[in-house]
């Protein structure tokens, strides 16, 4: 049984069509046959009653006595009724043209008898003195009723295609609405939480609906709450440790024992981290937000060249940056800041994770899509997997948040896109490459 409830709509109702035709059709054949057989045998007693006085009549008006005399036909057709006309002994004395003595029994009452190939009545007049049979073939009423059977079933095998035909397209037409349905399903980005319409969906289907716009909308809360507060608590962070790394930064200046200096170093070195992580929680806020598809498309190459003057403050990391992208503008409908964050953490990732003795080669395709490829050591295909999780770093001892990645891959997902992470890079045996890949809806 097919999975889709059109076909199997379709194949049961189909079924039940056909099925009700057939039986239908059985049992109007069976009727017919029960109506054929009582006007048959109507038709052949009737025969033999309006036959037997005539022939009497013929024999006691005849000069010969005893003689068995033949009836020819007016005209000479096939004769479907044949019968001979016994006295009480037995013996003919008159027969129709084509009558064959042989398929006709003894008379002994009124009345009809079956043979194996003929049905037969029998009647009599005088008290026996003088008996007919009358023969029909049983072929006949076979041959009549296979004639009625097919006139029957002709018009039915015409009818049971279209019956086909209608119901698929009966079918296919009620099934409309729970089509749009799952279409504006399937169509929505993973942050779209806004409820599904109910409009037009039948009765059976409107609980489900009812039932997935309630859970949207737990959802929905549910995640505006955990944003709201990742990004608030990221938000209200960055006074206080931007304070505690001044007040850190003036007191190494005040001091002048190593041993303290070196501790407000490290005091310093956790701040900034503190600040990094803050700042990377944020991203995370917004990359989980949602609305990371514009209604506009936008040119994505300033935002690239945006983001590589921001890392020219570091001239030995921009000297090691490679840029290639087309020269006609690249349109996208991507949110700007979403792709701006994407393009940060993956370049601000083959920085620090790269082979710093190696370029690092920055792609933006006319298509939308973005490449990011360093050299480096090889990562197994189990590290990969980990990489794009929250919190989870490679084998290194770089510093790092472990959300570059995961930020990425949360952006490119809520754009409607993929992340593809490789190693070694494409026509590389080594280092590692992050690939942002658009679809229709991110797309030109």
């Amino acid at each position: 049984m097919p999975r889709s409830l059109r076909w199997r709509l379709a194949v049961w109702l189909v079924l039940g069509v056909v099925l009700m035709w057939t039986s239908a059709a059985f049992v109007t054949v069976s009727n017919l046959r029960r109506e054929m057989d009582e006007a048959f045998d109507s038709a052949l007693a009737e025969t033999a009653q309006r036959l037997l006085p005539l022939a009497v009549l013929d024999i006691t008006d005849r000069e010969e006595d005893g003689v068995a005399r033949s009836v020819d036909a007016l005209h000479m057709k096939k004769e479907y009724f044949t019968y001979i006309v016994r006295n009480r002994d037995g013996r003919i004395l008159l027969r129709s043209r084509t009558a064959d003595d042989t398929i006709f029994p003894p008379f002994t009452q009124t009345g009809f008898v079956n043979s194996p190939t003929h049905r037969i009545y029998f009647d009599s007049v005088e008290d026996g003195a003088y008996t007919i049979a009358v023969a029909e073939p049983l072929s006949r009423r076979t041959e009549v009723l296979n004639e009625a059977f097919t006139g029957l079933a002709t018009p039915l095998g015409v009818m049971i295609p279209f019956s086909i035909l209608a119901v698929w397209v009966l079918v296919h037409i009620s099934l409309r609405p729970l089509q749009a349905f799952r279409a504006e399903i399937e169509k929505r980005g993973s942050g779209d939480m806004a409820p599904v319409s109910l409009r037009k969906l039948p009765t059976e289907v409107k609980p489900v609906a009812e039932a997935i716009n309630n859970l949207l909308d737990r959802l929905q809360r549910t995640l505006a709450a955990e944003r709201s507060f990742t990004s608030n608590s990221a938000h209200e962070l960055r006074t206080p440790v931007a304070a505690a790394l001044a007040q850190t930064q003036r007191l190494m200046a005040e001091i002048s024992d190593p041993a303290a200096l070196e501790r407000a170093r490290n005091i310093e070195s956790s701040l900034h981290r503190l600040a990094r992580l803050s700042e990377k929680l944020m991203q995370l806020a917004k990359a989980e937000g949602g609305g990371l598809v514009a209604e506009k498309s936008h040119d994505l190459g300033p935002i690239v060249a945006m983001i590589l003057d921001e890392l020219s403050t570091q001239k030995a990391d921009r000297a090691r940056i490679h840029l290639n992208k087309p020269d006609a503008p690249v349109l996208s409908r991507i949110d700007l800041d979403a792709f701006a964050i994407l393009v940060r953490n993956l370049i601000e990732n083959a920085l620090k994770h790269g082979d710093p003795e190696q370029t690092i080669d920055v792609t933006l395709g006319a298509d939308g899509s973005f490449r990011v490829a360093n050299g480096g050591t090889v990562l197994s295909p189990r590290d990969l997997t980990r990489l794009t999780r929250s919190f989870e770093r490679g084998p290194t001892e770089a510093d790092g948040t472990g959300l570059g990645l995961s930020i990425a891959r949360t952006i490119a997902t809520g754009a409607g896109g993929q992340l593809q992470l490789r190693s070694p890079a494409s026509g590389k045996t080594d280092g590692f490459e992050a690939r942002f890949i658009p679809n229709a809806t991110a797309e030109r």
